[in-house]
């Protein structure tokens, strides 16, 4: 078949293919079999299908496209470049630029190409999330698609429509094996969002072998019994069976839809019958010759785009794209003059950025010696955050009265089946789906948080890495912190979840001593516009110290400061966080007593106090001074940093216990006189 004579469509397709081969092959790495089998379903959804403008990546009003399966990013990459997508500058406006060129494609996979192994956020415009492990990309789907629902009830009115996308996610076998695409399906279901359609390419092929080694599930009877709408297509390169599936998709408005794709791994390649090489292999130049000349495409040429491909994606998605981003700038033009207070919050979305008057109800609490637990202050702080952000939302995984996370002002409502403008979310106990979820919230421009007990961070620590590889600002509220949780035992005890979650760059982790300081870290933590924060909160009570009597509780700024000192150089520094800084307090007064020059230094953020100049840190912790002690329910490797080779640690060297919280701190000697000891060893 010569090209000349070769349907547009169909060239199309295969340019997809050949592309996305030569580029595998000349990284030497990848996976080249399912952008293969599945260039016809990205063609039929960008070129045909889909509300979205090349020229305008970040447009508000777009469909969105989630490749959940990250290993055939190639498929991602060639198709944004045949359908012109644009590049954005620093702002997020679009540039005469294309977001993904030629020369990043035959260079996937190397230092310096946007084309990265596994679709990374913000490295090009088009690429809507970052799907690095598998199940990640269909959970963050679940999440954009809530958040269309919940701006569509907030802010569309009977005459002005800004918001009815719709949300793809294009998955595999991987995806689907994964607990938190199960976790977040099922939500999806719950929740009817008739607004998400997930494409399964149902292929029967894994890296080990066939799927029949260990999956046999009934996807269409499951996803029906997770309140899915379901459809099969026998052929992933019958384009009309898919686009009369998309047509059904749009057709159900009481749910989800699961498009069941067959497809044949590798399709094209003259060996396709043994597949599992063209998954998670190259291919090698010989076969992609014969693949080239089976498809009519010229088996010498490299990264070949025959003529006519662009033209063809321009004159569809780019026309149609154009058109409905025109109608919907005339939309918006509209809702700006006739709802300039909504659309100021709109435009703070769009932007990312926080209202103005966000942080004027936040408390000050009043000196208390019983004082109160972290969780509870740390609900009032979110509280008088959240009214002055109408765009806050989150939820707690089945916790909310324990998390003290749910929002109690008047409008914050919940987020229910059908009634999607509230600002509670109820995620179950889905803690991983939960967490992908959120990011999906914030990838769509809303300040989400979400919330459990901290020790279950063991099952949302892929979602929160993801958040902040792709600069997301999810805070996660995380209470019953460490071995305060007493009763329920080390099952529930978090001994090591601190230096787990501290561990992870980019996630700054705030440990408060004291309502007050809870306060000044929500302040500091709102600000981290590029960074997800962890909020660690205690179950039981600590003292509300005094400020006139102890530094300003301002310093939690600067992640680490000091909380009192003593004339001249010190004798001891004592270091704390979270509940036992109260600790350090007590300690102080025995060692003060005794005739000891005392500084005490409260550390409710590491990363924070990382980030302050080096004269800042040796101003806090002088280097002179080497005797310092560390106390912290919790394990000791965060803390060497700060205390040194010579210093000491009060804490936890192994799992907890079961009994009453103050026997539990008693069994393992953490307490003031332990601090004190240490501090004259």
């Amino acid at each position: 078949m010569s090209v000349a004579s070769t349907d547009i469509q169909k060239l199309a397709v295969d340019t997809i293919r050949t592309l996305s081969m030569d580029a595998v092959q000349t990284a030497n790495s990848g996976h080249p079999g399912t952008p293969m089998a599945l260039a016809p379903i990205a063609y039929q959804l960008f070129n045909h299908e889909m509300n979205y403008d090349p020229s305008q990546p970040h447009w508000p009003g777009r469909d969105r496209f989630v490749l959940s399966c990250g290993h055939a990013s190639m498929l991602l990459y060639s198709t944004l470049y045949l359908a012109g997508v644009k590049a954005v500058d620093d702002a997020g406006n679009p540039t005469d630029k294309l977001s993904i060129t030629l020369e990043d494609i035959k260079n996937f996979r190397q230092i310096g190409s946007v084309c990265a192994g596994h679709p990374e956020y913000a490295e090009a415009a088009g690429i809507e999330t970052t799907t690095g492990p598998l199940g990640a990309g269909v959970s963050n789907s679940v999440g954009m698609a809530m958040a269309e629902k919940w701006l569509a009830a907030n802010y569309n009115t009977d005459d002005l429509t800004l918001f009815d996308y719709n949300v793809y996610a294009l998955c595999s076998d991987g995806d689907m094996m994964e607990g938190i695409a199960c976790e977040a399906a099922s939500i999806a279901g719950h929740l009817q969002l008739d607004n998400l359609c997930w494409l399964y390419d149902d292929n029967n092929i894994t890296i080990e072998g066939d799927t029949d080694l260990a999956f046999s599930e009934d996807m269409a009877t499951k996803f029906k019994g997770l309140g899915w709408n379901v459809v099969t297509v026998t052929d992933a390169n019958d384009r009309e069976a898919v686009s009369k599936a998309v047509a059904n998709f749009h057709a159900c408005t009481d749910k989800p839809t699961l498009i069941i794709v067959k497809s044949i791994i590798g399709y094209g390649a003259p060996h396709k019958q043994n597949t599992h090489g063209a998954h998670g292999a190259p291919l090698g130049w010989d076969e992609i010759a014969l693949a080239k000349e089976a498809y009519g495409l010229p088996a010498d040429k490299k990264f070949y785009v025959p003529d006519g491909v662009i033209e063809h994606f321009a004159d569809n998605l780019g026309k149609r794209g154009s058109e409905a981003f025109a109608k919907w700038s005339e939309v918006w033009s509209k809702y700006q003059s006739a709802h300039p207070a909504k659309a100021a919050e709109l435009k703070s979305v769009f932007a990312g950025e926080l209202p103005q008057g966000w942080d004027q109800d936040i408390p000050v609490f009043d000196a208390c010696e019983k004082g109160d637990a972290t969780r509870n202050s740390g609900g009032k702080v979110l509280n008088a955050i959240a009214k002055n952000v109408p765009f806050m939302i989150g939820g707690s995984a089945d916790l909310a009265p324990s998390n003290k996370s749910d929002l109690k002002f008047d409008g914050a409502g919940d987020f229910l089946t059908n009634h999607y403008g509230g600002r509670n979310l109820h995620f179950g106990i889905r803690e991983h789906a939960m967490a992908g979820i959120t990011n999906g919230l914030s990838l769509t421009g809303l300040k989400s948080y979400c919330a459990t007990f901290f020790v279950f961070t063991d099952y949302m620590r892929g979602a929160m890495r993801l958040a902040s590889i792709m600069h997301q600002p999810v805070i996660y509220i995380l209470t019953h912190d460490s071995i305060g949780v007493g009763e329920d035992g080390p099952t529930h005890q978090p001994v090591e979840h601190l230096t787990a979650c501290r561990s992870i760059p980019g996630l700054y982790v705030f440990r408060p001593g004291d309502a007050n300081e809870v306060s000044e870290c929500y302040r500091a933590a709102m600000g981290l516009t590029t960074h997800p924060s962890a909020f660690v909160l205690s179950r039981q009570n600590m003292p509300t110290l005094d400020r006139t009597k102890y530094n300003a509780a301002s310093g939690c700024a600067k992640g680490g400061y000091v909380l009192q000192d003593c004339d001249g150089t010190p004798d001891v520094i004592l270091m704390g966080s979270g509940s036992e800084l109260c600790m350090c307090v007590e300690a102080a007064d025995t060692l003060t007593a005794e005739g000891k020059k005392v500084r005490i230094v409260s550390m409710p953020c590491m990363d924070l106090f990382a980030d302050q100049s080096q004269a800042y840190r040796d101003e806090v912790l002088p280097p002179s001074v080497t005797n310092r002690v560390a106390i912290e329910a919790g394990i000791r490797m965060s803390w060497d940093r700060w205390i040194g080779s010579n210093g000491k640690f009060v804490g936890m060297s192994g799992f907890g216990a079961s009994g009453p919280f103050d026997q539990v701190y008693a069994h393992f000697g953490i307490n003031a006189e332990a601090v004190a000891k240490a501090a004259k060893a």
